[in-house]
C-alpha cells in the first residue's frame, strides 16, 4: 500500500468513526459517492455539505414517519386515494380532503364517522390518521371494545389515571366500531371518563354503526349517554356514510366474475372497505 493510499484509508476510518459517534448514518453511507459527483459537477464545498445534510435530514424524517405509523397501531394502512368517494356521495370528498390537512387536530376537534357496516368508515378514519402521522402528529388507533377492556383492567389495578395520561399525550385517538358491543355499567362510566378527559385537549375520531338515538343501547345509562354525546359532538365534524356494504358488493362481483358473467356497473368494487 502506498503512503497516499494508506493516508486515504486512515482518513476514511476516522471519518467513519466520527460519523458513527455523531449518529449520521446516511452521510456515512453516501459521502464518498456524493463527493465524487460533486467533483465531476464542479460544485462548491457548500453544495457538497448541503446535499449531505439534506439526505440525512430527509432520511431521519422518513424514519420518524415509519415510527409514528408503527406506534399508531393501525390494523392496516389505508389512504384516501384508494377510497371511492363517488360510491358514498353523502360523505363529501372535498370535506374529507380538507380534514386530511389536519386543521381539526390542531384545533382539538372531533370527527364522528357514522354509517352501516362495510360503508367505509374505518378506511377513512385510518386514512385521516395516516395523514396525521405524515404531518408529524402522534396518533393511536384502538377498537372501542379493546379500549373499554383496557380501562376496566386499569380500574381493577387502580391505574386509570396513568392510562388516561398516556392517551392524553397523543394528538389524535381513533376509536373504532363503537356500538357493536354493549358495555357494562362500569365500562360505560370509564369510557365516559376517557372521552371527558380528551374533551378539548386532543382530537378524537369515532366510527360507529349506530345513530345517536341508539347510543343508549350500548352505554345503558341515558343521562350518561346524553352527557357523552354533548362532549363528543361539540366542535365536531360528522361524516354520514349513507351507503350499502362495499364488502358485500365486492364479494358479489368476485362471484359474478368467477361464474363468467359480464360485470354490471353497479357491481364494481369501491375499494372503500369499512
Amino acid at each position: 500500500m502506498t503512503l497516499e493510499a494508506g493516508a486515504e484509508a486512515a482518513r476514511s476510518a476516522i471519518l467513519g468513526s466520527y460519523l458513527k459517534q455523531l449518529k449520521l448514518p446516511t452521510i456515512a453511507r453516501s459521502y464518498v459517492q456524493v463527493a465524487r459527483e460533486t467533483r465531476l459537477a464542479e460544485k462548491s464545498h457548500e453544495d457538497y455539505l448541503l446535499e449531505l445534510l439534506e439526505a440525512e435530514v430527509g432520511q431521519r424524517e422518513v424514519s420518524r414517519q415509519k415510527l409514528r405509523l408503527a406506534n399508531a397501531r393501525f390494523p392496516t394502512v389505508k389512504t384516501l386515494d384508494t377510497f371511492d368517494f363517488a360510491a358514498v356521495p353523502s360523505v363529501g370528498k372535498a370535506r374529507v380532503l380538507e380534514l386530511a390537512r389536519g386543521g381539526y387536530i390542531a384545533a382539538k376537534e372531533n370527527i364522528i364517522l357514522a354509517g352501516g357496516t362495510g360503508a367505509g368508515k374505518t378506511h377513512v378514519a385510518i386514512a385521516l390518521g395516516v395523514a396525521g402521522c405524515l404531518q408529524g402528529r402522534r396518533v393511536r388507533f384502538i377498537g372501542a371494545t379493546e379500549l373499554a377492556n383496557r380501562l376496566l383492567e386499569a380500574h381493577a389495578e387502580n391505574r386509570v389515571n396513568a392510562l388516561l395520561a398516556g392517551f392524553q399525550r397523543l394528538d389524535l385517538v381513533i376509536v373504532d366500531e363503537l356500538g357493536f358491543v354493549p358495555f357494562s355499567p362500569t365500562g360505560s362510566e370509564l369510557l365516559f371518563e376517557f372521552f371527558s378527559a380528551a374533551y378539548e385537549r386532543q382530537a378524537l375520531a369515532v366510527t360507529t354503526n349506530l345513530p345517536f338515538t341508539e347510543w343508549t343501547s350500548v352505554f345503558g345509562n341515558e343521562r350518561l349517554t346524553a352527557a357523552l354525546l354533548d362532549r363528543l359532538t361539540h366542535r365536531c365534524h360528522i361524516l354520514d356514510f349513507q351507503a350499502g356494504s362495499f364488502r358485500l358488493r365486492q364479494s358479489l362481483r368476485r362471484q359474478t366474475v368467477s361464474a363468467g358473467v359480464t360485470d354490471r356497473p353497479e357491481a364494481h368494487p369501491s375499494g372503500a372497505g369499512d
